[in-house]
């Protein structure tokens, strides 16, 4: 199964993915969990900005 995200999905995730990305190279272990926690923050808007969501939502109605 594929899940369809969204234009909008899609940048919530790239997003998360270079927050990540940036945690992983960091030296500074505090700002790194800092990042790790953004990014995070970002992966639920993400699922809910897919068609696939916005779909079930409608059907929860």
């Amino acid at each position: 199964m594929t899940l369809q995200i969204s234009r909008r999905g899609k940048e919530y995730l790239r997003t998360a993915q270079i927050l990540l990305r940036s945690a992983k190279a960091m030296m500074d272990q505090v700002i790194a969990a800092q990042l790790k926690a953004l990014a995070e923050d970002y992966e639920p808007p993400a699922k809910k900005a897919s068609p696939d969501a916005a779909r079930d939502r409608s059907i929860r109605r």
